[in-house]
């Protein structure tokens, strides 16, 4: 199984969503040998936000492109390759502005391309990345899984709208919410976030032990 592991917080080693989406990563590794992983972080590496050059290069010949937007589109065909390689892909963000991070934001414009991910047809858009596993490990200050604060939660409704257009619709949610009420509901959070990352784990490991 190939993994993609995209981490896209501004908070470094103090970031909840990175630590839990690597440590996922890595355990699925550790359960089967044959995975192999590949890391893209995109605050160490932000992708350039789409601009003039890249709309217009995805839709120039390769021969006719200049030397910027042969730059551009080759950013965003790399990302593109990575994802219809990956088997699973675990996405991490924190929850910035009731949304996900700008710099994942970039990572979805250069993924989202018509003619490569997504295709139009007599029938509508048809998503073109198909079987893929996804993971949206998602931390966030507040509680946005229910209550009265679930109408904020503007990053899964649009991951899934997004993934979903592209063609990825298996797509699971890792949440660590509540880290900004206190270090007892971090704890909480972290370790709630942990046991449902053991729990998929431990299905991989069934999986690579019966096949």
């Amino acid at each position: 199984m190939s993994i993609l592991l995209i981490t896209s917080s501004p908070r470094g080693a103090a970031s909840h969503s990175t630590r839990i989406a690597t440590e996922f990563a890595d355990k699925l590794l550790a359960a089967d040998p044959s995975n192999t992983l590949v890391v893209r972080d995109l605050v160490a590496n932000p992708l350039p936000h789409i601009d003039a050059d890249y709309a217009s290069g995805i839709y120039t010949p390769v021969e006719a492109r200049t030397p910027r937007q042969a730059e551009v589109v080759g950013v965003s065909d790399a990302v593109v390759d990575e994802v219809f390689a990956a088997d699973t892909i675990i996405l991490a963000t924190g929850f910035i502005n009731f949304n996900i991070s700008s710099t994942l934001k970039s990572w979805v414009d250069h993924v989202a391309r018509s003619g490569k991910t997504f295709a139009y047809g007599e029938n509508g858009p048809k998503g073109l990345v198909t079987g893929k596993k996804v993971y949206i490990v998602l931390a966030s200050g507040g509680i946005y899984s229910e209550g009265a604060a679930v109408q904020m939660d503007h990053a899964i409704p649009y991951l899934r709208s997004v993934l979903g257009f592209v063609g990825m619709t298996d797509v699971d949610v890792i949440r660590i919410e509540g880290v900004g009420m206190g270090a007892d509901a971090v704890t909480a959070a972290l370790a709630k976030a942990t046991a449902k990352v053991d729990a998929v784990v431990a299905a991989s490991r069934q999986v690579a032990a019966a096949a």
